[in-house]
């Protein structure tokens, strides 16, 4: 088996296994139909609690 013939510095190493983070995306962001907020899709607005036209839920700060 074969046997590495340098110690790899720390920095290298770390460049090597931060290489998957760079990949990442932001998060799609929308607007809500209803009032117009940004949100996330799929999901109910937190502004007003509603989702493809319907109230899902009573938000706490209305």
């Amino acid at each position: 088996m074969a046997n590495p013939k340098r110690k790899i510095s720390r920095s290298k190493r770390d460049k090597r296994r931060a290489i998957w983070f760079q990949s990442l995306k932001p998060a799609s962001v929308i607007t809500c139909d209803h009032c117009g907020e940004k949100k996330l899709p799929h999901r109910a607005c937190p502004n007003c609690g509603y989702y493809q036209g319907r109230n899902i839920f009573i938000p706490k700060n209305a």
